[in-house]
């Protein structure tokens, strides 16, 4: 397998674009772009075609061979400053106003977040590795299994899926009796941590997290789980899977994503002043040589 840690990847990730969700009918327009086609702008058409191929791709079966090849954990060794610094090789491509690396977006999170709550430093954290699960894209995996929002295969696509009226029709798990229905393989109120999601930096990050026993609340888990499910969090889709207690899912991410959205700008944070702070806090919560 080619070690691409050294090349730049653009990468096109929809989901800090464009939000269609009606929650967030009351941000200035400018805020984020729509998705209506247009052929004539290459942005727009760029995201439409990654989520089309994403759509196109993203079966159950799919998702299960992604998962036996990125959990045995044996990519890469690094410890998590060093997967940031990775970061400072990935150029959002999708981003119309900035063109910055990954990790400023990182760095400009993580601060508002400490701004706001000075007390969680877990939360500061959190905002600061959010996304560094796309280190895979320097392992040859395709944008669209790396980035944009997510969803569970194995039942119905959820109606607020963008583009997903559409952009399923070359997907076999759309005509499989198995996977179409509402239920699909689940059970009723199984809960949204027992759905199978589409594969993504935020599930291989979670899985991270996991396999190398970080010490952050469960609280902050969720927010890397599924900060991309807006079908869930913000377009309502799914309830019929969810158990009571996944409203404390909801809040947990509804938290973390004010900030992952709203804190782009071209102010750049003097990283090289933070780090002391962000390695004291990588030492706390998940430290050592990291298993990828």
């Amino acid at each position: 397998m080619r070690d691409r840690t050294k090349e730049s990847v653009g990468m096109v990730d929809p989901s800090l674009l464009l939000r269609p969700e009606a929650v967030y009918d009351d941000k200035p327009v400018a805020t984020f772009r729509d998705y209506t086609i247009d052929e004539n702008d290459p942005i727009r058409e760029r995201v439409r075609r990654t989520y089309y191929t994403m759509h196109t791709n993203m079966t159950y079966d799919f998702v299960q061979s992604k998962m036996a090849k990125w959990l045995s954990f044996n990519h890469f060794k690094a410890t998590m400053k060093e997967a940031l610094y990775k970061m400072n090789e990935l150029i959002d491509e999708s981003d119309p106003d900035l063109d910055l690396p990954n990790i400023v977006h990182a760095f400009q999170t993580a601060e508002r977040i400490r701004q706001d709550h000075p007390n969680d430093d877990w939360f500061h954290l959190i905002g600061l590795v959010h996304d560094v699960g796309k280190v895979m894209a320097f392992y040859d995996e395709p944008q669209w299994c790396v980035v944009g929002d997510t969803f569970p295969v194995g039942c119905k696509w959820g109606k607020h899926i963008v583009y997903g009226d559409d952009s399923f029709k070359g997907n076999p798990d759309t005509y499989n009796p198995k996977y179409n229905t509402e239920n699909g393989i689940y059970q009723p109120k199984c809960g949204i941590e027992n759905l199978i999601m589409s594969w993504g930096h935020d599930e291989y990050l979670y899985r991270v997290l996991l396999h190398n026993k970080s010490k952050f609340p469960i609280e902050g888990l969720w927010m890397i789980r599924y900060h991309s499910f807006y079908p869930w969090h913000a377009g309502g889709d799914y309830q019929h899977l969810a158990k009571e207690d996944d409203e404390k899912i909801k809040e947990a991410v509804t938290l973390f994503n004010q900030y992952d959205l709203y804190t782009k700008c071209t102010d750049i944070p003097d990283i090289e002043a933070l780090w002391p702070y962000y390695e004291g806090l990588i030492e706390k919560y998940i430290p050592g040589v990291l298993e990828w």
